[in-house]
């Protein structure tokens, strides 16, 4: 797999209008099979107000998928120039097919308030908080190699070359498990989601998002004789 990231003039997009609140963005990673996309999508299902960015492919749509929707399906040419224009925060190249984020769009939706999700690759997680520090990520494992691949053999999907890949690639992506903010074991579904969500809920807890939040009402108490 070939991962490169985009030219860039500065060093960070940390944004954020003074005495705004932006959102929160949310990187999620993990090996293929390990239920990271179920996962997500029933985060999403149970947290409205968090929204998945949507990133760029050159790969076709798959039964059920909606363009602007699940991805952004575009030609590799257009993939291309997007890259030469160093508009990607990041983008990989993942069995065939390229993959990406726009810089622009992502920072444009956390300076207007909105908790993003993205769900990338760990050189992918990498290279957003290189330019997204604030970012919280989070990695998703399988309970075992084994399990892993009866997940990707029942899937019914892929060609035994395939899934021998993807078990290759599974044990390399493990081995940076301790880059992440948050490591969930997807071994029970429920439970995995429970984690998932919790984190989401602490995040947004933080002391100094609440403070500046109930500024007012925080301000009314501590002025109280």
């Amino acid at each position: 797999m070939a991962h490169s990231q985009a030219p860039r003039s500065e060093p960070t997009d940390a944004g954020g209008a003074a005495g705004a609140d932006p959102g929160l963005l949310f990187v999620v990673s993990a090996p293929s099979g390990a239920g990271k996309t179920s996962l997500v999508k029933a985060l999403l299902e149970v947290e409205p107000s968090l929204q998945l960015s949507v990133s760029y492919t050159t790969r076709p749509p798959r039964e059920g998928e909606e363009d602007a929707v699940h991805y952004h399906f575009i030609d590799a040419p257009t993939f291309e120039r997007m890259a030469e224009a160093g508009e990607f925060v990041e983008y990989a190249r993942v069995f065939g097919n390229a993959y990406g984020t726009a810089a622009a769009t992502l920072r444009e939706r956390l300076d207007a308030g909105a908790d993003l999700l993205l769900e990338i690759d760990w050189q992918g997680a990498r290279q957003v908080r290189a330019r997204f520090p604030e970012a919280i990520s989070v990695f998703v494992a399988p309970p075992s190699l084994d399990a892993l691949e009866a997940r990707l053999r029942g899937r019914g999907k892929d060609s035994q070359d395939v899934i021998a890949a993807r078990m290759a690639r599974a044990r390399d992506e493990l081995s940076h498990h301790g880059e992440y903010d948050y490591l969930v074991l997807n071994d029970d579904f429920a439970v995995a989601l429970g984690e998932l969500r919790a984190v989401v809920t602490a995040e947004r807890l933080r002391e100094s998002r609440q403070a500046k939040r109930h500024a007012a009402a925080l301000a009314a108490m501590l002025a109280e004789d």
